[in-house]
């Protein structure tokens, strides 16, 4: 079978004969790949002109939407995936992480974009900057998609998760994408890549895929475009030096080698439940996906006195694992992916022997249930021992990219530390412990070198997604020798395929800009209340000031003995003076935000459906008995809801609540939310 590529809207073969991919569990042929003859300029100029085009025409939550049905559909057809995925020598349960964590991101990132981003084409980032002493001159930012192509060049590792987890991302942000998975298992990308295509849930020209080499694609890039990529350090290096990357300051985002640690701690000694979850992760991190995962644990960092206990510990479990055909009954551990995979994991041990000793395991002696020895692409699981971690630098500089993994001593916190950060930059570090003032010392001591940290303890290990598991919430990437690139990490990773713009102006300029009411900017009011308006008739900027209500000192006694708010300044005068902050009895702040909601509150049925909520509440001068307060309420942005079921079709506004005493003063602010009717 000849792999096709997908450019320009057609399914394209490469010319002539290509690279030859084999079962990795038998070493039969299973397809061709080349992209010999594809136009890679082609594909850039379409997804600039056509894919992108098309995306920047929806909304964001509209582009969120189709990544959601995408997910439902590849969900759907995920046997198909399950079937192919075996012969890259996935286990199951292999394949789950790659296939199911795939389309589970999908979903993440979709909800994330409808819940954290406002239904518009751009985003507005961080909070209004008041550059001038009379309010007339503003400055904000906001974030618009990029105009180019988000070019991925994936790892063989996980052909669809890989795939998935960085256009999610992209698709969100309005950046049409162009895929270059691996060779070796660029199979199963391709299959899915074809079932995303048939389903025609997006746009035409939002993705593209090559199934062979990249060509030239790199010299067809320019300043609008991103490239992210992730492999090997010195492949990575090499691309981002490209001529043209560098002449056109293209963003270039890398993940590469990392030798992450997992570290016992100093109290968790045998017998310890941290110990018992220590060496099960440990363990399951060098054998899913047969240690061929960018997160897998290769320096295991343990108390000297603990070593002897731990290498058993690790020599038994790792004995329970089986190896051989995934599809067969029993299997926990496949193959490698590839008879080159096994050449590269073998040179990579012989240069860990230098400094190592092994412990566990025969390169020469193992057994397998199923699968092919001579043609298949095995590797047992190795474990080694390193007698002087501080000095003996191979586990620290080479990765062996399997079922391999190092056990370093550590005699105290400061050298657990030190011994950490030799990996100069990782993706995840992890500790199991059950001392929090521990765990306070490693986080401190190895945040700078890590990506990210996970503290593991009987309490929290019930819930955990484990070691080795990135989440499309938090940042995937690592600096150093990790690459120094961030993926995920939710709304941060959107915003990496977009352009964040400062924009300077007045405020009713910054207001027509943002679609978000800024202070400064010209209020409109009407003879109509705002909460008698449906959600369409609403205006940003649409605003009623309320008439006024005197705070009394029986208003201020009620509310405490309602509410059992019996703070000193509200209920003894006696001890205001000194000391306090205050000159007299002073108001609740919540009294002051309940009394203005009985001042811009319209008592009838009307399009308000009910109060969704309250934001960035501030108290910013007290309320003493006899200040008149009254309300300034403005609509300060609109976001529309899709009805689930039979909801009432509805949208959420956002008000601008600022409350203000008789000398003109703000007491107090506050941004309210509002379900609203549709008429």
């Amino acid at each position: 079978m000849k792999l096709k590529s997908y450019v320009q809207g057609q399914w394209q073969e490469g010319e002539g004969t290509g690279q030859i991919l084999k079962n990795a569990v038998t070493g039969e042929v299973v397809a061709e790949v080349n992209s010999k003859g594809i136009d890679f300029k082609g594909a850039v100029e379409y997804a600039r002109k056509v894919g992108g085009k098309n995306l920047r025409h929806y909304k964001t939550h509209e582009r969120a939407y189709m990544l959601r049905d995408l997910a439902k559909h590849l969900l759907d057809k995920k046997e198909l995936f399950y079937q192919l995925s075996y012969a890259t020598g996935a286990t199951k349960v292999d394949s789950w992480i790659d296939i199911e964590g795939g389309i589970g991101t999908l979903f993440t990132y979709s909800g994330k974009a409808r819940r954290e981003m406002p239904n518009e084409k751009f985003y507005v980032d961080g909070k209004l900057e008041h550059l001038s002493k009379g309010g007339t001159f503003q400055g904000h930012h906001i974030c618009v998609p990029k105009e180019g192509v988000a070019l991925h060049i994936n790892a063989f590792n996980f052909p669809c998760w890989g795939m998935l987890e960085k256009i999610a991302p992209s698709l969100i942000a309005g950046m049409p994408c162009i895929v270059k998975p691996a060779s070796l298992t660029s199979y199963l990308t391709e299959l899915m890549v074809k079932e995303i295509i048939d389903s025609k849930i997006l746009p035409v020209g939002s993705l593209q895929l090559i199934a062979g080499s990249a060509g030239d694609i790199l010299d067809h890039l320019d300043m609008q475009d991103v490239v992210t990529f992730t492999g090997s350090h010195s492949t990575g290096v090499k691309l981002k030096s490209h001529p043209n990357i560098l002449n056109n300051s293209i963003p270039f985002n890398m993940e590469a080698d990392s030798l992450n640690f997992s570290m016992l701690g100093l109290d968790a000694k045998p017998g310890t439940t941290e110990f018992d979850l220590f060496i099960k992760e440990v363990t399951r991190e060098m054998t899913v996906k047969a240690g061929q995962k960018c997160t897998a644990i290769r320096r295991t960092l343990v108390p000297e006195q603990y070593t002897s206990d731990v290498i058993k510990a690790l020599s038994d479990r790792l004995s329970k694992t089986t190896m051989g055909d995934p599809q067969q009954e029993g299997v926990r551990m496949g193959p490698l992916a590839g008879i080159d995979q096994v050449k590269d994991v073998n040179a990579a041990f012989k240069n860990l022997l230098v400094d190592t000793s092994i412990v566990y395991g025969d390169l020469n002696k193992f057994d397998l249930i199923g699968g092919s020895k001579s043609e298949g692409a095995f590797f047992p699981a190795m474990l080694l021992y390193c007698d002087d971690p501080l000095n003996k630098t191979a586990p620290h500089n080479v990765e062996a990219f399997g079922p391999i993994s190092t056990v370093m001593p550590y005699k105290t916190a400061d050298e657990a530390i030190e011994l950490a950060k030799l990996g100069r930059g990782s993706l995840v570090g992890s500790v199991f412990t059950a001392d929090n003032e521990f765990a306070r010392t490693i986080a401190y001591g190895t945040a700078a070198y890590h990506g990210r940290l996970m503290f593991l303890n009987e309490k929290s290990a019930k819930e955990s997604t484990g070691h080795g598991s990135p989440m499309p919430q938090l940042i995937h990437g690592g600096p150093g020798r990790a690459g120094g690139g961030e993926e995920l990490g939710g709304i941060r990773s959107i915003l990496h395929y977009m352009q964040r713009t400062a924009i300077q102006g007045h405020p009713d300029t910054l207001t027509a800009i943002t679609q978000e009411y800024q202070k400064g900017s010209t209020r409109t009011e009407d003879v109509i209340h705002p909460f008698k308006k449906h959600f369409e008739e609403l205006k940003i900027g649409d605003s009623l000031t309320t008439h006024r209500r005197t705070v009394t000192e029986t208003d201020i006694v009620n509310f405490a003995g309602i509410s059992g708010d019996n703070f000193y300044a509200h209920t003894d005068i006696t001890s205001i003076g000194e000391g306090s902050i205050f000159t007299g009895r002073v108001a609740h702040g919540y009294f002051v935000m309940s009394a203005a909601a009985g001042l811009f509150v319209d008592p009838k049925k009307g399009p308000v459906l009910a109060n969704y909520g309250l934001d960035e509440l501030r108290f910013i001068q007290p309320v003493y008995v006899n200040d008149t307060i009254y309300v300034k309420l403005t609509v300060k942005s609109k976001q529309d809801k899709q009805p689930k079921g039979d909801e009432i079709p509805s949208g959420i506004v956002k008000w601008d609540v600022e409350v203000l005493n008789q000398n003109e003063e703000q007491v107090a602010q506050a941004t309210i939310l509002t379900l609203v009717a549709k008429r």
